[in-house]
């Protein structure tokens, strides 16, 4: 098993998506900072997360843009198909990430739980 840890803030919204098997799923990204190597200015890093977890999903939903979590996933790393075109995501070397677990850390500056704790 392959399992990845990021710290970081949500890009977006999760957004409520479908398979083409019709079956529910929720995608949301996730930018972490790479710290930077020697002169060179700290890099951002997008993560793009899925969650095929019903109860996970609704949670997932409530979530806003900017707030910093903490997300457990586990990585997953396919091939590409040799029969497909090099320019089409399947002709291309994928990397999944499959939402286990999140926590939020921070809510987003401006958010409603920042007005009510002032």
């Amino acid at each position: 098993m392959a399992k990845l840890c990021l710290i970081g803030r949500l890009g977006k919204e999760p957004e409520l998506r479908y398979t083409k098997s019709n079956k529910e799923y929720v995608s949301y990204v996730v930018a972490t900072q790479n710290p930077p190597i020697a002169d060179a200015e700290p890099t951002t890093t997008w993560h793009y997360v899925l969650s095929f977890l019903p109860n996970a999903n609704n949670y997932l939903r409530s979530l806003k843009k900017g707030s910093l979590v903490y997300v457990e996933a586990n990585y997953e790393l396919r091939q590409p198909d040799p029969n497909a075109d090099p320019n089409t995501p399947e002709g291309q070397r994928q990397i999944f990430l499959r939402h286990e677990n999140i926590r939020v850390l921070r809510q987003p500056h401006g958010s409603r739980e920042d007005a009510d704790a002032e």
